[in-house]
């Protein structure tokens, strides 16, 4: 009998984290929910996941990771190698939005959204990779945003520019693990507007007045956008597709998995561009002949 994948997740306190981490574990994985202050702010949620994990007989738990400090991400993946021996399966998750006139966002801001979001997960990379490289097995699901590629509407700038730089890391390590017999996928969601907490939560700019210099120009479509971003969005539309396409990918077997997959029901253009860069970066490595970094699905 096949041992059941250990798998992290990072920023599993709520939306698409959350519910990958649940799904997963339903599935029949061994799952561990990386969070912040899993004793303070989100002790509830912590609580939450232990309860249903209770109730459901999952393997699922929780620990503390916050992705912007090193030592809580190295004490994070030291502490589940420990219990579980190993990680097969990283989901780098964690992420944060932010919405407001791009010039009225501090470059301090604009430098912590970076944190989070990109230098966040090379923190954790870091920290698995290690392990993974051992075994010469492994996955990387890297939850991107089709913002990266897409229709890309305005004043989201410092989330798009951040998940942008998600995106082109995540496309250099699949090259540089590939060798390691590591595979990455790329999960594309679209702009899901209901059923995770990005825009509830999001970060505003601290430049007010900048914010009131666009407010005669802009004012009313900035109140208005994430409206209209929903009007596009069908009313079937549901997170859970999202944690459901990862559990897709998890199980299936090593050398077959997908470089980019998407679910976007708003259908804003980005699986379209994606399928003509990725093959556009095949053409490249075929054409300096390092071909063999692609992944199975990624070649020509």
């Amino acid at each position: 009998m096949t041992a059941p994948r250990v798998v992290l997740v990072t920023g599993a306190s709520s939306g698409f984290g959350r519910l990958t981490a649940e799904a997963l574990a339903r599935a029949g994985n061994v799952v561990v929910a990386g969070m912040r202050a899993v004793d303070r702010r989100n002790a509830t949620a912590r609580t939450e996941l232990e309860d249903r994990a209770i109730r459901e007989g999952l393997q699922l738990s929780a620990v503390e990771l916050d992705v912007q400090s090193q030592q809580s991400v190295d004490d994070a993946v030291d502490a589940v190698v420990r219990l579980h021996g190993r990680i097969d399966v990283l989901v780098q998750n964690a992420g944060h939005m932010a919405y407001g006139p791009a010039e009225a966002f501090t470059p301090e801001q604009f430098t912590a959204l970076y944190d989070v979001n990109v230098v966040g997960a090379q923190r954790v990379a870091r920290a698995v990779l290690p392990h993974m490289r051992v075994s010469r097995s492994g996955l990387v699901v890297w939850v991107g945003s089709s913002s990266t590629r897409g229709g890309h509407p305005p004043f989201l700038a410092p989330y798009f520019a951040a998940k942008a730089g998600m995106d082109a890391l995540a496309e250099s390590y699949a090259a540089e693990l590939v060798r390691f017999g590591i595979d990455t996928t790329i999960v594309v969601p679209g702009a899901f507007t209901s059923g995770t907490n990005h825009f509830t939560n999001a970060a505003v700019p601290t430049d007010a007045a900048r914010v009131a210099a666009h407010d005669e120009e802009y004012g009313a479509l900035r109140h208005d956008l994430t409206d209209r971003l929903a009007a596009i969005v069908p009313v079937d539309a549901d997170v859970q597709d999202v944690a459901d396409e990862i559990v897709r990918v998890v199980s299936l077997p090593e050398g077959t998995r997908p470089y980019r997959t998407h679910v976007d029901p708003s259908r804003d253009g980005s699986e379209v561009v994606s399928a003509v860069a990725d093959r556009i970066r095949a053409e490249f490595y075929h054409r300096v002949g390092i071909e063999d970094l692609l992944s199975s699905n990624a070649a020509l």
